[in-house]
């Protein structure tokens, strides 16, 4: 009896692992929902929303997956995981590491009233190795705001 344990263990071992690395990353559905709660929450109290975002509560991070929001200079207003250091981000200035300047990109392409998506290379949350992540982009009112997912 002990031996069909151990071997129904080691066969159910590595999907119940499997099943456990796929829930640690947020999907590219997950993203935009993420995203276009953001923006009805700015519509509705962009204060609180700002703040809640900053500290990552009320359901505005999931695993890997975060908003952040930008002024048109690139200046940094909401980001849960720069946070607090928010003055010394500036979004123009970023690049991935193969010299996309995918914070520019980000801004312009921004539009109220549609999304558009924006590639880059870029490390998950408390890692270093980048790796190819797709932020959904848009516009509410003087914010740029966006949530990316990351390639698994």
């Amino acid at each position: 009896m002990m031996k069909n344990f151990i071997r129904s263990v080691m066969l159910l071992a590595p999907l119940a692992s499997y099943s456990v690395f796929a829930d640690n990353y947020g999907t590219a559905e997950e993203a935009k929902a993420l995203l276009e709660k953001v923006v009805t929450s700015l519509k509705t109290d962009e204060s609180a929303t700002i703040d809640k975002i900053n500290k990552g509560e009320g359901g505005f991070k999931d695993r890997d997956l975060y908003p952040f929001c930008v002024k048109a200079d690139g200046s940094l207003t909401a980001h849960p995981v720069f946070h607090p250091n928010l003055d010394e981000r500036n979004l123009k200035a970023e690049r991935d590491i193969m010299g996309k300047a995918f914070g520019e990109e980000m801004i312009k392409n921004a539009k109220e009233g549609q999304i558009s998506k924006v590639t880059y290379m870029w490390p998950r949350p408390g890692e270093t190795k980048p790796v190819q992540k797709t932020a959904f982009i848009t516009k509410v009112g003087d914010h740029v705001c966006g949530v990316g997912y990351y390639k698994k």
